[in-house]
Order: structure tokens, then sequence, then C-alpha cells
């Protein structure tokens, strides 16, 4: 094999098994790679290589027992991951991309990350992110901006965009991100990357340092759709660690065979396609909608009326939650201390120096949301619309199968351009807002470049709990295209 680091996931696992490499010599290769790019691009925060290193050598040991018949294989075994910086990996340092954090090791693990574990996979490190994943370019991680590895002078979305520079960069066959409101979906986009959102409840947040609680999801993000849905159905599942996850069971998902697309409805929205959206996204996002049907799809016109209240919803509801979550990094019982003569001015010095703007502003907004005389106003109309926009999907739902929108209204922006501007920012996440809010999955993939040779995104919203319909319909199109398999000339 030529370069390891540019096995996919399903690739990686196989070769494994047929004893062809050994799990040893695939997380150096991806080690080396990290140790070649990190520089560069900074994607991860934290490198584990010994933990890697050592997981890597028990799972050399299950391979070679399981050859000789002695024991089954867990699924994903010796297949390297790296993991968001918002998800706990026991005694390994969690910084949420935030100074506030800067020293806290926790004592478990999350969920997520513990069925994956359970699935043999190999950690090789925490990746960078918006401060407590509050953010769509990793500009607001206090630890400097993760790059774009298709442009280094461009933003590679956010939150989640350490996960997908890591994928899209080749230094990780798979990373772990999180999705609020687009952190999984717009970083994917950016990155030439697929990412999955899934419904709210399909996977423990537990271990998952929260920012909105009522709308966080823990995706993953990889090249293939395949290689999503391999980790995705180790996540999913009930968990009584978290009081939101559903108990439902989780179909097992095959994809082989999945080619043709007939007896597929895919519904188009007109409100996501805005005025002012960049003219290459719109053109790419409508034609790979034709190529699904091409291979079989119908394609129907559906609304989507609320859409246009998401954002203002979103930054409503989302940093009200913040403010009461972030509420116990006070200098006191969690985070930074900075010692006063007094509490009040402990708490001060502590959140005014742990905390960046953005964070400070979202507290701010959701403080404010949630005050005395406003609360009607602001936070209780918000959850009112929020309703109306979770019965637009429900209602376009019964007449298609899927809905097809662009991720973003253009392709990676240039660092700096939106810093001063939050709004502006805040636009970012216009089309991927709607589907936290109601609670539906979304999935982000490829479908083009633009003229700067910047990858464009398209997403699936499916019905709540069916991630493998948008699993099923991604990877189909993924057998006739290749802008998948593409890859950054990267020195």
């Amino acid at each position: 094999m030529n370069d390891l680091t540019d096995l996919t996931v399903r690739q990686a696992r196989d070769a494994l098994r047929r004893g062809e490499i050994s799990s040893r010599e695939l997380t150096t290769a991806f080690l080396e790679r990290i140790d070649r790019l990190q520089p560069q691009l900074h994607p991860f925060l934290t490198l584990t290589p010994d933990l890697a290193l050592q997981q890597a050598g028990a799972a050399d040991q299950q391979l070679a027992a399981a050859r000789r018949g002695e024991t089954d294989l867990p699924p994903l075994l010796g297949v390297p991951l790296a993991v968001k910086d918002v998800l706990a990996v026991a005694d390994v340092r969690c910084t949420c991309g935030s100074r506030i954090l800067e020293n806290f090791v926790p004592p478990y693990t999350a969920t997520s990350v513990t069925h994956l574990l359970d699935a043999g996979m190999v950690v090789v490190g925490k990746t960078n992110t918006d401060e407590f994943a509050m953010g769509s370019s990793t500009e607001n991680s206090a630890y400097g901006p993760s790059r774009n590895p298709w442009d280094p002078g461009c933003v590679p979305g956010g939150s989640s965009g350490g996960s997908a520079v890591a994928v899209a960069s080749r230094m990780a066959p798979v990373a772990l991100g999180t999705d609020t409101g687009g952190s999984v979906r717009q970083p994917a986009s950016f990155c030439g990357v697929t990412g999955i959102k899934p419904t709210y409840g399909r996977v423990s947040r537990y271990g998952l340092v929260a920012y909105g609680s009522s709308l966080d999801t823990v995706g993953v993000l990889a090249r293939t759709a395949e290689d999503v849905a391999l980790l995705f159905q180790q996540m999913a599942g009930c968990d009584p660690l978290d009081a939101t996850s559903m108990d439902l069971p989780v179909p097992a998902i095959s994809l082989d065979g999945a080619s043709s697309l007939k007896g597929l409805r895919i519904g188009v929205p007109q409100e996501y396609f805005i005025q002012g959206i960049q003219p290459e996204v719109e053109q790419m996002v409508r034609q790979a909608i034709q190529t699904m049907q091409s291979m079989g799809a119908e394609v129907l016109p559906v609304s989507l009326p609320h859409t246009e209240y998401a954002l203002p919803v979103y930054y409503l509801i989302a940093p009200a939650e913040a403010s009461a979550n972030l509420a116990r990094y006070d200098g006191i019982r969690f985070g930074l201390r900075k010692e006063a003569d007094n509490l009040l001015e402990i708490f001060n010095r502590s959140r005014g120096a742990g905390f960046g703007p953005e964070v400070k502003r979202r507290i701010m907004l959701g403080t404010y949301a949630l005050s005395a005389g406003y609360y009607d106003a602001y936070y209780g109309q918000a959850q009112k619309v929020r309703t109306l926009i979770k019965r637009d999907f429900e209602e376009a739902f019964q007449g298609v199968d899927v809905v097809a929108a662009p991720v973003a209204p253009s392709t990676a922006f240039r660092f700096g351009e939106h810093t001063d501007d939050p709004l502006a920012m805040y636009l970012e996440d216009v089309f991927t807002l709607p589907a936290n809010l109601a609670g539906v999955p979304g999935l982000a993939f490829p479908v083009g470049f633009d003229q700067r040779g910047l990858p464009v995104g398209i997403q699936l919203m499916g019905p709540h709990f069916r991630e493998e319909l948008l699993f099923r319909v991604a990877h189909a199109y993924q057998q006739v295209t290749d802008w998948h398999l593409r890859r950054p000339e990267l020195a």
C-alpha cells in the first residue's frame, strides 16, 4: 500500500482484518502526517501519541488472536480517530477551545467516545474548536484558528473546524464533531468532507460540554458517507446517563448495492435559494440534485415558510441556554480562578480572563433574553416560532423523503472577513440552523468546487431518526461522482 493515510475507514478496517497492515503501522503513519502538517494547519489542540500507540498495540494483539480463531473482532478495531475538544476523554486535557478550561483533565469519557473505544478505535488527539463551540470559523478558539487545507488563507468553518481539517488533510481518517447550529455540516462543506448531524436524542450527549442543551448533537466527519455511517452505527442508541437520549432501536445500516435512487422523492425548498447566495454554490447544488434525478429520484418543490425566522430564533434560544450552562465557570466550581478580595470580584476576574469576546457576547445576549420583563417577549416567543419551524419539516416530509439544500451561502471565506461583523458571521449558519431547531438529521457532503478551488457542499435533511436514508442517498451519489475523493495539495 502506498500511502496509508489515504485509506478510508472501511478500507483501513478491511486491510487490518486481512493482515495486510498493522494498527501500529497505520497509527504511526497518521501521527507522522500530523507531525508534518500540524504547524501549517493547526487542527489539533492536544495530541495523544502514547495513548494511540498503546491502543494500537492492544488492537494488533486482538487482530492476531482473531486470525488464530481465538476471539471475535470489535467492528472498528485498530482504526485511528480524532475527537473534538468539547468531548471528554478520560485523563486527556479538554479545553473546549477556551482559556477558562485550559488545565481541565476529565476523569470520565463521553458516551459517544466510549462506544467507539469499545469498537476498538485508536484516539490520536483532540481537535480545535471555536470556544465552547460558539462560532463558524474556529477564529474564536483561544489557541488560534485551524486553516483550510484547500487554501490556508481561508477558514475551515466551525465550530468543528479542527475535525474537518484533520479529515480533509488526511491527518485522521475520521473525527468526531458536534453540531448545535451547523457546526458539523458547515465545516464539512468548507473542507470537502462528509458530516452527519444526527437527530436530536439519537446519540448520547453525556460527556459533551454543553453549549445549547436543547440543540447540541454529537456527529461524525469522514471522507465518505459509508465511513460516517460505520461510526454512527456504533454511537447511536439510548444512554441512561443522558435523559434526552431516545429509547428507540437503531436499525442496521447496509449500504451495499445502494446505487439507484428510484422511488426516492427529493424536496427542494425555495427558501434556501435566496438572494445573495454565491452563484457557484447554487449551481453546484442544483447540478447534484439533477444527478440524483438522473439516478431515479423524483424532484419536487417544497416550502419551509418559517425558515427566515430560524436565525433570530436560534440566536435567542442558544445564547439563553449558553448563559445558563456557562454560569458554572465562575472561578469557584469549575475552570480558571483569579484570586480577589471578595466573591463577586473572583467571579468577575475569573470569567473576564477566561472567556473570549464571542462567548461573552452570547452570555450577555442570553442573560438579557432570560431576564425579568423580557423572557416572554424574546425567549418565550422564540420557542413558539421554533415549534412552527419543526412543523414546517413535518409537513414537508409528508410529501417527500428528504430535503436537499445548500449548506452555506458561500464557500470558505478568508480569515478576518467577518471578524468585525458578528451578524455577517451568524448569517453563515442561515441554512443549517433550521435542522437543529427542528431536531431533524442532516448530512453534508461535497458536490463540486468553485473557481478558487474551494469545496461546495450540499445537505440532505430527513425525518426524525431516518439517518440511514440520508446515508443511502449520499452513498449512491458518491458511487457515481468523485468529489469526495479529491484531496488538497499540501507541501
